[in-house]
């Protein structure tokens, strides 16, 4: 960005008869009629020639500049002074941090006219000549633009010919408002509100205009990144409609991009988590109830004596339900709002009975939702009582044994490590005598099904050291305490 007119450079603006050693001085000089401002652009031929001198006495062995590029810096600001009508009886002279610098006369009714700043600095000095200097600039060429524009008659028109990018605008819009040239100011506002932004200039836009503190020049444009709080406060019916509207989808791809597209936005960091705006608890439990209800449903239908010709149908949405759950039970995992599912999946002890007299084919999506949840209980992102884990388990580890083969063999999603890995330190966590009946009647069924069952050895070495070679006493050892008066 450029540098903008700061306090220092503001203070520097002196009195009539004296120069300072400041970044702005103005200087008096001969006395001459002031002509008239021009707000209109006539053509290079019908003017005289510009006074335009660019001198680089100072080198600056740290200028970033190259020759090539100064050259063609040069070269655009030799065609943005043959533009408007120069030669006034101001001598304006914008230098670079590295000394580099432009020189234009200019008129003082123009500046006056269009800058605050400037008629306040100008004020009462009809018909003297003065020289005013603007240093330390970070872009020179958007300082001489910012006085060109000042002769411009139709700026909007201007703007859509210059066709510039947002960080240039910004620019503008920061020496614009800097030296008090509020059309030019309001230009750049309206610019900016027109044209599209990626998000990378959304965050410099919304800096910029936060550090200008241009509250009302910059209200219509920030209309794109906020709203009332009479929109805000019906977020959550937004949120319940896209998640149903995912649940529910008949095209099986577009369901999958937006499941991951909603999953992915709702995982993404807050800026303020204060006024965060969020699908509530209530929500995303209510629709997993639904889809709990469902799937019920669905099982007793399919477990039903009678035949049914849509049979295949009906296997498809048991495996669509048991999608959808593990959808939302990520999202609540990921939100920290887990632990009252756990329970809840607990309790399914009628849709375990029913889930195993359905073929496996049409019924292992189901368990992996008890993965998931065990993945949680041992990544530590699920907290729940051990008589809710054990619950948990008593209910759905059966199931997830007969399950486990067809999940690792059908699914290229599951990460069958994880799942052992998650399984085992939910094990783990359980009192020692419930780790030894899940893990012994585990090592019965891993002898006879090997890779269709979960591989938990470790927790089974784990769980033997525990009980058979370190002992730890739950009784208090007293015999070492001393106590000192």
């Amino acid at each position: 960005m450029a540098a903008s007119l700061n306090s220092r450079h503001v203070s520097a603006m002196i009195k009539q008869g004296f120069i300072p050693d400041q970044p702005f001085t103005f200087s008096p000089s001969r006395t001459f009629p002031s002509p008239p401002p021009s707000t209109s652009f006539p053509s290079p031929q019908s003017h005289p020639q510009t006074l335009f001198q660019i001198m680089s006495h100072h080198h600056d062995r740290d200028s970033k500049l190259s020759v090539e590029n100064r050259r063609k810096m040069q070269d655009r600001l030799s065609k943005l002074l043959e533009e408007p009508p120069f030669g006034g009886d101001v001598k304006l002279t914008v230098i670079a941090r590295d000394g580099f610098r432009v020189s234009m006369d200019v008129h003082k009714s123009v500046l006056a006219e269009k800058s605050r700043f400037f008629a306040e600095k100008l004020r009462g000095e009809n018909g003297i000549s003065h020289s005013v200097e603007i240093s330390d600039c970070d872009d020179v060429e958007v300082y001489v633009e910012a006085v060109v524009l000042m002769y411009c008659e139709d700026l909007k028109r201007r703007f859509r010919l210059i066709a510039e990018g947002v960080s240039k605008i910004l620019t503008l819009l920061k020496v614009s408002a800097a030296i008090m040239f509020d059309l030019g100011v309001s230009s750049c506002i309206e610019y900016l509100e027109a044209i599209p932004w990626t998000e990378d200039e959304q965050k410099d836009i919304i800096a910029q205009l936060g550090d200008l503190q241009l509250h009302d020049s910059s209200s219509e444009i920030l209309l794109r990144v906020s709203s009332d709080p009479s929109t805000t406060a019906r977020a959550n019916d937004i949120f319940t409609t896209l998640i149903s509207g995912v649940l529910q989808a008949k095209d099986e791809k577009a369901r999958r991009e937006m499941k991951e597209l909603l999953s992915r936005l709702f995982k993404e960091a807050p800026s303020n988590n204060n006024s965060r705006l969020d699908v509530s608890k209530d929500t995303l439990y209510h629709l997993c109830h639904r889809c709990i209800n469902s799937l019920v449903l669905c099982l007793s239908e399919a477990t039903g004596t009678e035949e049914r010709p849509d049979r295949g149908a009906l296997m498809s949405e048991i495996t669509r339900e048991a999608d959808n759950i593990q959808w939302i039970v990520g999202i609540l995992i990921g939100k920290k709002m887990g632990d009252e599912f756990v329970k809840i999946w607990a309790d399914q002890r009628e849709l375990a009975r029913l889930h195993s007299k359905v073929p496996i084919i049409y019924r292992h999506e189901i368990s992996r939702i008890t993965a998931q949840l065990c993945i949680g209980i041992g990544r530590g992102h699920i907290l729940v009582p051990k008589e809710i884990r054990f619950s948990l388990l008593s209910t759905w580890l059966e199931a997830l044994y007969e399950d486990f083969g067809w999940m690792r063999r059908a699914s290229r999603t599951i990460d069958t490590k994880l799942v052992e890995d998650g399984l085992s330190q939910t094990i783990l966590t359980l009192p020692l005598l419930q780790q030894q009946a899940v893990l012994l009647n585990w090592f019965d069924r891993f002898l006879n099904k090997g890779d269709d069952c979960p591989n938990i050895q470790k927790a089974f070495e784990i769980w033997w050291r525990r009980a058979f070679i370190r002992h730890y006493s739950t009784e208090p050892d007293n015999s070492h305490l001393q106590i000192t008066l």
